[in-house]
């Protein structure tokens, strides 16, 4: 199922029953985030909340905020037009596995899945529901509107928005300022015109420039070095809202150079359409419900970004980050402003991460078909800690599995992996302990390595760089330096299990 607009998602969660609205105003300085908090901390992840007066500077805005309405398994599905993520993940799975048909059922199997690929590919159109309010910046200060400013939207003020008066929160005390926090940024490699739409926090300086916040293994900083490198103003695109798919295929940890509004026309089984911007030629979703363009100028210094408190749990500190000059603002007149919040977990972000793992564990299990499941718990903020079971035939296949993980895309940042066995359920935190506690020797079963890490780790000694800890929690068997007999695991006899559960239910 394809949303035009972040509205149509909000009304379909509320009318699941998956949404609360607040009518009373609430402050985008701390109060809204404090109100998703506690909403986040629920069990299953609570309710989507649709903020429909938030203030800025203690003026209500004209935007509701949305926010945690991807913060539960259900709503992360229902983001995707699906019953679960897990169907979902079925789907692109027997994409996956597709091989020659060699019967007409087959065939007709086949076809199927080349009808689901036919709305992959993103179309271009001319005009669309984000420019229905157009305001350009000629300079810093200087601004021109269409329509003219009275008639820009009815019932609100006369001004058109800047960044100064959107409803961008400030989420957490020591914030170095008001940030956007769901952005999706479009990028492309000035080499080949690959496309790139990545999710980096953005925060807000004064009316026209922004900090832009992509860490240095990201795509984006890649196509910065080599606009540095050229010495060329590089153009940047930031949309907000739309199909909710939009922001999950940003955070997906899909290959460089595949674009992801490819990845979301599969997904929505719609193609994305995408409308050129106004102020330079990257293009974004027709559907937006903001778009924000500027450009970054590689002749003039960097500039600290942050604090800003972090997916980590704690504050990232004042780093240098390039300078976003703004030199347009496009939305509906109805927009919805999405936002999120990140921090202690279990935040929205987990549920994301969640649906992220499940849809890409067949292609993992393409390289490693010995992979059962994968995990990313709470606790762990993404990809800090990492569960994996395995069917395992042979001395130190964990360890390979654990090398493999840690060259695989954003799987590099995974500070800690334990592998287990494919009887364990790696979402069951107790039981995969439990395993870690009585399977494992700590010097025999435990591997040291170095490499990359999140720049948002506080804990490495250098910045972007660190150890890592792998652990092999799977039963031993001959060839790994286990000499003794293994001890089965205790369970009960099936049949008398059987014969108590009829009597327990009579």
């Amino acid at each position: 199922m394809a949303f035009e607009s972040y509205r149509d998602f909000i009304e379909q969660l509320d009318r699941a029953g998956e949404l609360i609205r607040i009518t009373t105003p609430v402050a985008t300085e701390l109060e809204i985030t404090e109100l998703a908090d506690r909403e986040m901390k629920k069990p299953g992840g609570g309710k989507a909340l649709l903020i429909e007066k938030p203030t800025v500077n203690g003026v209500v805005s004209p935007f509701p905020v949305a926010i945690n309405t991807m913060g539960s398994h259900k709503r992360m599905a229902m983001s995707m037009g699906a019953e679960s993520v897990d169907a979902v993940a079925a789907e692109l799975g027997a994409l996956m596995k597709a091989k020659p048909p060699t019967s007409l059922r087959e065939t007709i199997k086949l076809l199927g899945h080349a009808m689901d690929l036919r709305h992959a590919k993103p179309k271009v159109v001319s005009d669309g529901p984000c420019k229905e309010v157009i305001h350009k910046f000629d300079a810093p200060g200087a601004a021109t509107s269409w329509p003219p400013a009275p008639d820009w939207q009815k019932g609100t003020p006369t001004n058109p928005p800047t960044l100064a008066d959107l409803p961008i929160l400030k989420c957490w005390p020591l914030d170095g300022g008001r940030f956007i926090t769901l952005p999706c940024v479009v990028t492309h490699d000035p080499d080949t015109g690959e496309r790139n739409v990545g999710m980096y926090r953005i925060q807000i300086y004064d009316d026209h420039t922004t900090g832009m916040h992509w860490q240095l293994q990201k795509v984006a900083a890649r196509h910065g070095r080599r606009y540095y490198e050229k010495g060329e103003r590089m153009p940047v695109a930031i949309f907000l809202g739309g199909d909710p798919i939009f922001p999950f295929c940003a955070t997906a940890p899909l290959p460089d150079g595949l674009d992801e509004f490819l990845l979301a026309g599969y997904l929505r089984k719609k193609s994305v359409e995408l409308v050129k911007c106004e102020t330079h030629s990257l293009e974004v979703p027709a559907n937006a419900d903001f778009v924000i363009e500027g450009y970054i100028d590689p002749t003039e210094p960097l500039r600290d970004e942050g604090p800003f408190g972090d997916h980590t749990g704690y504050y990232t500190l004042p780093e240098p980050y390039p300078v976003l000059h703004i030199t347009a603002i496009t939305h509906r007149r109805d927009a919805v402003y999405p936002a999120t919040i990140v921090g202690i977990p279990p935040m929205e972000d987990f549920y994301m991460g969640a649906a992220s793992v499940k849809l890409f564990l067949p292609i993992f299990k393409m390289n490693f078909p010995e992979i059962v499941d994968i995990a990313l718990p709470a606790e762990g903020v993404f990809h800090n800690l990492v569960f994996v079971s395995i069917k395992k035939t042979y001395p130190m296949q964990a360890y390979k599995i654990m090398h493999g993980l840690w060259g695989m895309g954003q799987m590099m940042f995974t500070k800690y992996i334990i592998v287990v066995d494919d009887d364990v359920d790696v979402h069951n935190t107790s039981e995969v302990l439990f395993r870690l506690c009585a399977n494992t020797d700590p010097q025999r079963d435990s591997i040291f390595t170095k490499g990359p890490s999140d720049v948002l780790d506080h804990a490495t000694s250098e910045i972007a760089s660190g150890s890592k800890l792998g652990i092999d929690a799977t039963k031993k068997i001959p060839g790994e330096g286990f000499k003794r007999p293994w001890p089965p695991l205790i369970k009960m006899d099936a049949a008398v299990k059987a014969k108590v559960e009829r009597f327990w239910n009579l």
